[in-house]
């Protein structure tokens, strides 16, 4: 039983980073104000691109650093339609992840099921080959993704620059007086959230998988959303989010290997059932409070300020 909850928790964190990684990009970009549906598409381009570039014979952190980007380009597109144009924010992020999504099939259908040499891990690396197994199967990414989730947790509550967000999503009128650019402040967080999420998707297929698979964002995207609501748009519970949700997919592989008999079907949909059951704990939890930013989905028009 040991071995079984050593293997399983060695695991975990590989599942949980894109989880965390992505969810911290959809704080700062709803802390903003901006309703965001979109890390779906996000994250399935970000995979491809990250697949591309390694398979096209770039190093792994090229990869991640480039499918970062890509998420960051489709990002800002959706950001200029919510910001500028002022597009229904629901209905821009599920076209988002349907044109992300359509995307990632299109330019990596010929990379589909081609395996690349990706992130190692640190027990496949020269200094790390005597770490504990706890500590061999984990990678770098892990560890940034850690740094992160302080660093936007400390950048959001105690800079001026984390101020002036989440002032913006809690009253853009007031921040507009105040002489804050709310336009560009809600612009400059999507595009940091496309980023994070961007390198999210990378993180699965040049890190996890090692191999590009039309769908194999398979639901993540939409389980990031659930865990920041869970997480009440805060990047320390984020972090609890991500092992949960992350500790539930890493279960199904690892039962499995010890011959459990179990529906395949069962250990699928087991991760999207624990997304429900997040969100009503996380409705009954924060019934009354004043949660998530008070303007979130909100678009400000400056003639409309008081």
């Amino acid at each position: 039983m040991s071995g079984f909850l050593l293997s399983w928790a060695a695991t975990v964190p590989d599942y949980a980073a894109p989880l965390l990684i992505a969810a911290l990009g959809l704080v700062i970009c709803e802390k903003a104000g901006v309703l965001n549906l979109a890390p779906e598409g996000v994250m399935a381009v970000g995979a491809m691109t990250g697949a591309l570039v390694v398979m096209g014979g770039q190093g792994p952190w090229t990869g991640l650093a480039v499918g970062a980007l890509a998420g960051m380009a489709l990002s800002l597109c959706f950001g200029l339609a919510v910001v500028v144009f002022r597009a229904d924010q629901t209905l821009t992020g599920l076209a988002t992840v349907a044109a992300g999504l359509g995307l990632s099939g299109l330019f990596g259908r010929d990379a589909v099921q081609k395996p690349f040499t990706g992130l190692p891990r640190f027990g496949e690396t020269g200094w790390g080959a005597d770490l504990p197994r706890l500590l061999g199967q984990q990678n770098a990414v892990i560890v940034l993704a850690l740094v992160l989730m302080v660093a936007v947790g400390l950048w959001l509550g105690r800079s001026r620059a984390g101020l002036r967000l989440r002032a913006v999503g809690e009253d853009p009128a007031a921040a507009d007086v105040a002489g804050v650019n709310v336009q560009r402040v809600q612009l400059l967080a999507i595009a940091a959230s496309g980023l994070l999420g961007g390198l999210a998707g990378a993180y699965l297929s040049v890190v996890s998988a090692q191999v590009w698979v039309e769908g194999m964002i398979a639901g993540r995207g939409w389980i990031v959303v659930a865990l920041v609501i869970f997480a009440g748009w805060r990047p320390g519970m984020v972090l609890v989010g991500a092992l949960l949700f992350g500790g539930a997919e890493a279960l199904m592989p690892r039962l499995q290997a010890v011959g459990v008999a179990f529906p395949v079907y069962i250990g699928a949909m087991l991760p999207y059932a624990l997304t429900l059951v997040v969100f009503v704990v996380a409705m009954l939890r924060q019934r009354g409070a004043d949660v998530a930013p008070a303007a979130l989905g909100r678009v400000f028009l400056r003639q409309d300020r008081h």
